[in-house]
């Protein structure tokens, strides 16, 4: 009998163990990824938005935060995600308009802090200095860039740099037409993409001084003749800078050392079988470093992926097309799992996944609608 119950224990003993080690593993959920969304407006009732992606559910959702603001094409926040800043591409006797907001994230609410002329026409990109002290808004039609020191969310106007020149497109480069201005990583300059004279102008950044943005020496670099300098993107190395040449569909690899900058490759968006218009518009870097994206609307309505290489150069690696019209912008997730572009002329918003050994995207299904999506900063 004792033989006989040992065997039962026993028995009972291993089945127990077996149920446990084929107890059901907890299913891993995906983040949900918040942006915050700018847009042209054709209504009181539009503004600034916010888009959330669910890819568990895949699904794409958008709600405005706050209405009435005219045209924000381009909407960031700072660090700790307590202010919003955003343009009102607009134009006027002063310019347009740049304002500040107390964001509420639990909540999301926004509570306008305070608005400011530009002294540009047409506001249309936005930066942060890396302690956040100053902002910097370009202004396209204006040709130049203002900085605002910023305290307690009040903008306090310091300085607006006037560009000067033009270039070899009658219709698009009559003058300077200012389309970015991104610090370095080493927050000792201010680079300036300018669409209107072909330059990329090198600013010395010295927030202690009265007028904090003065010319570096050499001051600019020239890019290719009617390329149209537009969006850039910095490596976190901070030794290439990714520029968008917006009018010949391309992207320009310059390598940047002690504040100098030297052309060392450019690489068209398209096939060399494409006919059509093109309008190359945003470039971003995955945030492992090892894949640039850019996109072109026009007729070719598609996003490049290049791979990086060792020395910063790039190879390529596919296009795909963004199911939609006028891809103007897009964004990576923090994590690089997901892709999401906003087609401008279409009024979609669609999210691709993105491979992250390979780096090429394959749609999620995910889409959804809003009027002019033109700008994603990311939240997450």
């Amino acid at each position: 009998m004792k033989k006989i119950a040992y065997s039962i224990l026993l028995f009972t003993i291993i089945i127990m163990t077996y149920s446990c080690d084929e107890s059901p593993q907890e299913e891993k959920v995906e983040p949900v990824y918040s942006f915050l969304l700018g847009a042209y407006t054709d209504s009181e009732e539009q503004g600034i938005g916010l888009l959330t992606f669910n890819p568990d559910k895949n699904i794409l959702q958008t709600q405005i935060l706050t209405k009435g603001v005219s045209n924000p094409s381009f909407v960031i926040s700072n660090r700790a995600q307590t202010m919003v800043y955003a343009v009102e591409e607009t134009s006027g006797e002063n310019g347009g308009k740049v304002k500040s907001f107390k964001f509420d994230r639990q909540n999301n609410t926004l509570e306008l802090l305070d608005t400011k002329d530009t002294y540009g026409d047409h506001p249309c990109y936005l930066s942060l200095d890396p302690k956040e002290e100053f902002l910097v808004v370009g202004n396209y039609s204006g040709g130049n860039f203002s900085a605002y020191k910023i305290q307690d969310g009040i903008l306090n106007h310091v300085q607006t740099y006037q560009h000067e020149g033009q270039s070899i497109n009658p219709a698009r480069q009559e003058k300077a037409h200012v389309h970015s201005t991104v610090f370095h990583p080493n927050g000792k300059q201010l680079l300036v993409g300018d669409l209107g004279t072909d330059k990329i102008h090198l600013y010395d950044f010295n927030p202690t001084y009265a007028v904090p943005f003065n010319n570096s020496d050499p001051g600019s670099v020239e890019v290719a003749a009617g390329a149209g300098p537009r969006h850039l993107a910095i490596h976190p190395n901070g030794s290439t800078v990714y520029l968008i040449h917006e009018m010949t569909a391309e992207l320009g690899v310059y390598n940047y050392e002690a504040g100098k900058m030297s052309k060392i490759q450019a690489l068209p968006l398209t096939g060399e079988d494409f006919k059509g218009n093109v309008g190359a518009a945003e470039v971003r870097i995955s945030p492992d470093a090892k894949f640039v994206y850019a996109s072109n609307r026009g007729d070719a309505n598609e996003i490049t992926v290049f791979e990086i290489g060792k020395s910063g150069t790039l190879t390529f690696v596919e296009r795909v097309k963004t199911g939609g019209e006028n891809p103007r912008n897009f964004v990576i997730t923090s994590d690089g799992k997901f892709l999401i572009v906003g087609n401008q002329g279409s009024g979609t918003i669609v999210a691709f996944e993105r491979n992250l050994k390979t780096g090429k995207l394959s749609k999620t299904g995910a889409e959804t609608k809003f009027n002019k999506p033109v700008y994603f900063f990311r939240l997450d």
